[in-house]
């Protein structure tokens, strides 16, 4: 591990600060960080001093535009006022009371005003425990085992949806310590192909108990249906007595008020709301057809959590989506119109360099590769880009100013603007010019 005074030596004085916390925190925290994803920033995992809006300071002073966005809950800005004002209030009154209180029956009759699939939600705190108490509530409703998960959808970390995906098309543990028969009762299936899940039903379709789905996967690349895939899911599920489930971690109040169930026009059984329904304070809701989501409020099927409903994270989802609600659809309009041109100028800026950069998706959250040809409508075309050139091009990146993921994804939150984007482009012109 490299010492501040390496740093100082390999980097300028640029992260000498974040190299030598990093170095400080490694100490007794697990890696330095305190999640997996962060630990691959290059060159060191950033250290951040503040953040307000659309912007970053880390621990040296540097100034940053972000398209991380904590990785996807931001959705208003960094510090955005009514939410800070909420969240204070909760903090001195409501913090953990181990009870009810008046917030969470409120958050729950507007998410079912909002969101097509809710008839009833429950509270969780991070969108891994919801997606897996929506696993346990289908298989309790069904009767059956059995999960259809798509290569490249990620469900959370998890054993039983973490998966990695074999050449022959099997999925094995993703993590050391995973059993491999957690993964015995998830069946894999291709993305946008009819053929391969209407083999999948055909084959086990009595012991089906749910398809689970990013309706427009986010994770692994932003890869859209292709047109009449999701209406074919919907119908195999239906005619075979299964349910199906949206995970809709990163596009629940992302893409839209109704997320991507309006946006596809596709309503599921179940659904799961996290990461941008609270601008970045923990709480995750699961829900969907009452007749389903009795056998929860029976406790019949057990869920429990001692955080879930808390005060805080509550005050911060309302204030949120009252935020949102205020600005819709004007809102997303616009980050959809920065976003779109944030993605077109980037693939026209890369050309000029002789760089082939393809991206996707809807505005407020899109993807980017360095791809020699095609395009992405597959998990399969998401593996076959240049992951290496890209972790370089978001260091260079990192260097102008500008905080990307980098993997590819971008986020942009209400609080981004002309000036942010005209800025990330004149450091991405750098970029591209300096990239090999």
């Amino acid at each position: 591990m490299l010492s501040a005074r390496d740093a100082t030596r390999s980097q300028g004085a640029e992260y000498a600060g974040s190299y030598a916390l990093f170095e400080r925190a490694g100490r007794h925290l697990a890696g330095g960080v305190s999640t997996a994803f962060r630990l691959s920033e290059r060159p060191v995992p950033l250290f951040v001093r503040e953040a307000t809006g659309a912007y970053l300071v880390d621990v040296d002073g540097r100034r940053y535009v972000d398209y991380t966005c904590g990785f996807g809950p931001v959705i208003l800005g960094h510090g955005r006022a009514e939410v800070a004002t909420a969240v204070a209030a909760a903090a001195e009154r409501l913090q953990q009371v181990g009870a009810q209180h008046k917030g969470e029956g409120e958050l729950a009759e507007l998410l079912c005003a909002i969101v097509p699939a809710f008839e009833l939600v429950r509270f969780s705190l991070t969108g891994s425990e919801a997606i897996h108490a929506a696993i346990r509530l289908a298989r309790a409703a069904t009767g059956r085992p059995l999960i259809v998960k798509f290569h490249g959808h990620y469900h959370g970390w998890f054993d039983e949806v973490l998966t990695a995906s074999t050449l022959d098309g099997r999925f094995v543990p993703a993590s050391a310590g995973q059993l491999p028969e957690a993964l015995a009762a998830v069946v894999p299936c291709a993305w946008n192909n009819v053929e391969a899940i209407d083999q999948v039903f055909a084959q086990s379709g009595d012991r089906i108990a749910a398809v689970i789905m990013e309706p427009i996967p986010c994770n692994h690349g932003v890869i859209y249906p292709t047109p009449g895939f999701l209406q074919h899911v919907r119908k195999l599920t239906e005619s075979a007595g299964a349910l199906l489930i949206f995970d809709e971690v990163i596009t629940g109040f992302r893409l839209g008020l109704a997320g991507a169930q309006g946006f596809t026009g596709t309503t599921p059984d179940l659904a799961v709301v996290a990461k941008a329904m609270a601008n970045g304070f923990p709480i995750s809701a699961f829900g969907g057809r009452r007749e389903i989501m009795e056998l929860v409020a029976t406790n019949s099927v057990m869920h429990a959590g001692t955080f879930n409903g808390n005060g805080i994270s509550v005050a911060a989802a309302l204030a949120t989506i009252q935020v949102l609600q205020a600005g819709a659809p004007g809102v997303y309009d616009r980050m959809g119109e920065l976003g779109g041109r944030l993605a077109r100028e980037l693939c026209s800026i890369a050309a000029s360099h002789g760089h082939r950069l393809v991206a996707q998706g809807p505005g407020p959250v899109f993807w980017t590769w360095f791809l020699e040809e095609g395009e992405v409508t597959s998990y399969d075309d998401h593996l076959r880009a240049d992951s290496e050139r890209y972790a370089r091009f978001a260091e260079l990146m990192l260097l102008g100013g500008v905080r990307v993921i980098g993997s590819g994804r971008w986020y942009l939150t209400a609080a981004h603007d002309q000036e942010a984007i005209d800025h990330t482009l004149a450091v991405a012109d750098r970029a591209f010019g300096q990239l090999r």
